[in-house]
Parts: C-alpha cells; sequence; structure tokens
C-alpha cells in the first residue's frame, strides 16, 4: 500500500509532541484518572487503598452499582459527608459513562474539599464492557 504523505493524514499532519511533553501528559492524566479494569483487579486483590464513590442518583446506583461501592451523588458531596474517612483517604468517583460529567463535577468537589480523587474512566458503560457485573441494592 503506497503511503500517504503527512500533509493528507489526519493522524501525522500534526506532529506528535516532543517525548518529554507526552511523558507529562500521560504521568498526570494517571495522576487524575484510573480505568474500570485496575479498580477491578484492585478490588479482586482486597485493597483498600481506596474507596469507590458512585456519584450517580440514589435509584440509579439501586438498580445497579460497582460491586462495594458507596453510593454518595456529585451535589451532596460536603465535608460534611465525609466525616466518616480519614483526610487522606483516595476516592474513586464513577457516574453513568464517558455521556455523563458526573463524576468530573464530583471529582471537582473533592478536590476543592482537599480530598485526593481520580476519576474511573468509563463510569458503569465502561464497567459493563470490560464484562464486569453490576450489583443491585438489596431488595431490587
Amino acid at each position: 500500500m503506497p503511503e500517504l504523505p503527512s500533509s493528507t493524514c489526519p493522524v501525522s499532519a500534526t506532529p506528535a509532541a516532543p517525548s518529554d511533553v507526552a511523558e507529562r501528559h500521560f504521568a498526570q492524566l494517571l495522576a487524575l484518572e484510573t480505568d474500570c479494569w485496575d479498580v477491578h483487579a484492585a478490588m479482586e486483590r482486597g485493597s483498600r487503598a481506596f474507596v469507590v464513590l458512585d456519584v450517580r442518583s440514589p435509584e440509579a446506583f439501586a438498580r445497579g452499582h460497582v460491586p462495594g461501592s458507596v453510593n454518595l451523588p456529585h451535589a451532596r458531596l460536603v465535608e460534611r459527608n465525609l466525616e466518616a474517612w480519614p483526610k487522606e483517604t483516595l476516592f474513586v468517583v464513577y457516574c453513568a459513562g464517558p455521556h455523563c460529567n458526573g463524576a468530573d463535577r464530583a471529582a471537582l468537589r473533592l478536590a476543592r474539599l482537599g480530598r485526593p480523587v481520580k476519576k474511573m474512566i468509563g463510569g458503569v458503560t465502561g464497567w459493563l464492557d470490560e464484562g464486569f457485573e453490576l450489583e443491585p441494592s438489596a431488595g431490587r
């Protein structure tokens, strides 16, 4: 197959960033985000290094959530509702999926409260896409 000139290739038309810039960028992403696979693997190993917060509505949480997650809608993320956890607790937040900004809102609120936070990219959609099961609330 003949090679396209870089000016007509949408991938290479804009040159890649220098390696040092790319390194900083991707290190920063990993400091802010984690994915469903890593959360699942850590939970399977019994990790207690973080708390998973489902920041959707209680109704959505009841229909199905990441096993072991705690429901605390993003609008209710205030210091009073976080008192059960030490200040250094890492929170991993998620919402419905890539079409939802609830996890971003939650992460922003937690950061403003001085709490360590990462967003689980993909949310419920990503969790299901990986083939992991959701857990319904008791009584459903």
